[in-house]
């Protein structure tokens, strides 16, 4: 008997017994849903992660330093000096202020965030000034008090001339020089909720007096990494310490969160695959039964001149066709719970056709592993005692 011929005796097995055979598969249904519905989810996540850490710019790099005493101290011109040494690397680099800001217009008041820059940062952070224009060096150097707003503040409270119209932030008072392109939805709270002014006037605003926050922008994500090694040694020849700053590197938390993501599904795919586990069991027990109630069947195949390895075969494939199908069933039950999970967190799950091959060769390996001591139990049968069985 070739393989075809056993694959259809197989199914017709199967189709014979549906309810037994589908309480059969009920383990590999269960833990190929599973694993599916895991591994989609995760991608999904990881995805929405991804995006958003690349919105956020994966060439950046934050640096905050905490200093370390009064004799040792580093400035933005040490931060210009670097970016000027590192130009090959950098495209850029600014001073960062951020302050919590009540803004006032007339009778109207907003709770916004507000960030001190220089002139480099909306080519930094890829911002589009659609009004207006951007925060120049002048307006850092003359400590002028002019800002930018996001497109949240420009509908919510300026109107349709923003530009020229007085704010009063924080008890001071700042012309509207230029609007920000939209790059949410206009919404309170989002990317476009935000004031922008010159860095040196935001220190004025918070009370401080040295910039302890940057932003810098490397060529590519490629050599983010190389301009954190230049910014930790720089820094540690000012201060001897690493205690004395922090660098964030958005690359490199990107590659973190890729890292964490993939362990903690493998973890989550470890615990589900303990059902494929059970299936197998389950597996071989129905193909113990089955020998049994088959013991006449096997005696006459082997007394008409079928071989152990022929008896072998027709038990494995069966086996193997028996996970096969939960395994299918499994995958479709995976694939579509996924999709209404995803929907219902807010992502699209994704499941690839790597994990649904993977999932159903677990599925099929697991009937042939389990189904092999049944299999051999029936080859190795005596064909004399198995006629004679009852």
């Amino acid at each position: 008997m070739n393989f075809y011929q056993s694959f259809l005796l197989a199914l017709k097995s199967l189709s014979t017994g549906k309810v037994r055979a589908f309480l059969t598969m009920l383990g590999i249904i269960v833990g190929v849903g599973a694993v599916i519905i895991i591994v989609s989810l995760g991608q999904g996540l990881q995805n929405e992660m991804n995006s958003a850490i690349s919105g956020l710019g994966t060439d950046l790099l934050t640096v905050n330093v905490t200093g370390r005493g009064s004799s040792r101290q580093v400035s933005e011109n040490d931060f210009y000096e670097f970016a000027e040494e590192n130009k090959e690397i950098l495209r850029g680099v600014s001073p960062t202020a951020n302050v919590s800001a009540t803004v006032k217009f007339e009778t109207e008041e907003l709770s916004s965030s507000l960030t001190g820059v220089n002139e480099q940062y909306c080519d930094i952070k890829n911002l589009t000034v659609a009004q207006g224009r951007g925060i120049q060096y002048v307006d850092c150097y003359s400590r002028m008090n002019v800002c930018v707003v996001g497109s949240y503040l420009a509908k919510e409270i300026l109107g349709s001339r923003p530009i020229g119209q007085k704010l009063n932030i924080n008890g001071f008072h700042y012309e509207v020089i230029g609007v920000l392109d939209e790059q949410a939805d206009s919404s309170e709270g989002s990317s476009d909720d935000m004031v922008l002014v010159p860095y040196t006037c935001a220190t004025k605003l918070s009370g401080g007096r040295l910039m302890t926050s940057y932003t810098l922008a490397a060529k590519s994500a490629d050599v983010a990494e190389q301009v954190e090694t230049k910014l930790e040694q720089m820094l540690y020849r000012v201060f001897q310490s690493e205690n004395a700053y922090f660098i964030m590197n958005m690359a490199s938390m990107m590659t973190e969160v890729n890292n964490l993501m993939d362990n903690m599904v493998l973890f989550l795919v470890a615990i589900a695959a303990i059902s494929l586990l059970v299936g197998g069991i389950g597996i071989m027990n129905i193909m113990l039964v089955s020998v049994t109630e088959r013991t006449r069947e096997i005696g006459i195949r082997k007394s008409v001149g079928a071989k152990e390895r022929d008896i072998l075969s027709q038990f494995i494939i069966e086996a193997g066709t028996t996970s096969g199908v939960g395994g299918v069933i499994g995958i479709v039950f995976g694939v579509i719970c996924s999709g209404l999970i995803g929907k219902l967190v807010g992502f699209t799950a994704v499941a690839t056709l790597g994990s649904i091959m993977l999932a159903f060769g677990v599925s099929v390996g697991i009937g042939i592993l389990f189904g092999f001591l049944p299999a051999r139990k029936a080859a190795k049968l005596n064909p004399i005692d198995a006629l004679r069985y009852d």
